[in-house]
């Protein structure tokens, strides 16, 4: 068994779904957190790409998430049964990307820290957070509904239903109400997170605000 190092920053971010492959896979991996001001700047210039997350396998790097992501799933069996199956994953996952990385972030990042009666976060729900939902979350319903199994690709689970359990579950406590439009998307989210591996992880997790 080779052995991993995740690297990246004290929380879960884009960390936590590599953390949850290891989980369910039930691999031990060493989970490298560097704190951003005192420790990143002197480690940056190590990582292939000057960014975090960085997978360590025997000692060589590798950056970027969803490569990671692939590989680990690839080697213990979440990754979709067939080559058309891993498509449809990594389909799903990529576009994730697309709906997390454009204009949904600048309602999220304010949504994330956000006080009560923040009117600048309300005006960002409304311009940029609810179009870009009904954007995203009906397709994720969708997919639910087709495959009539609780996993959004084939019969069990694969990378794709952490990484959108993770998400679902973070918006749903960060801005109650806001997903309750999608219940089988709740729902799968809630299936996904009692899984005895990830559940296990959840429980002893460090304890972090984002």
């Amino acid at each position: 068994m080779p052995k991993y190092t995740l690297h990246y920053f004290d929380m879960r971010g884009l960390g936590e779904l590599c953390r949850q492959i290891f989980a369910l896979a039930e691999v031990d991996f060493e989970d490298k957190r560097y704190d951003m001001e005192k420790e990143w700047p002197a480690f940056k210039s190590q990582t292939p790409f000057r960014q975090l997350p960085v997978l360590e396998v025997d000692g060589k790097f590798i950056p970027q998430l969803y490569a990671h992501c692939r590989m680990l799933a690839t080697e213990h069996g979440f990754a979709g049964k067939t080559p058309f199956d891993a498509a449809w994953v990594d389909a799903i996952a990529d576009q994730h990307k697309d709906f997390y990385w454009g204009d949904f972030k600048k309602f999220w990042w304010r949504a994330l820290d956000a006080a009560e009666g923040d009117l600048v976060h309300e005006e960002l729900k409304t311009k940029f957070g609810i179009p870009e939902r009904d954007k995203f979350f009906p397709l994720i319903e969708k997919q639910l509904t087709e495959t009539g199994t609780g996993f959004l690709v084939g019969d069990s689970v694969t990378w794709a239903d952490l990484l959108i359990s993770e998400h679902v579950s973070v918006i749903v406590r960060v801005v109650p109400g806001f997903l309750d439009a999608f219940p089988e998307t709740k729902k799968h989210a809630e299936k996904i997170r009692t899984i005895p591996q990830i559940a296990k992880w959840i429980e002893r997790r460090p304890v972090t605000a984002h």
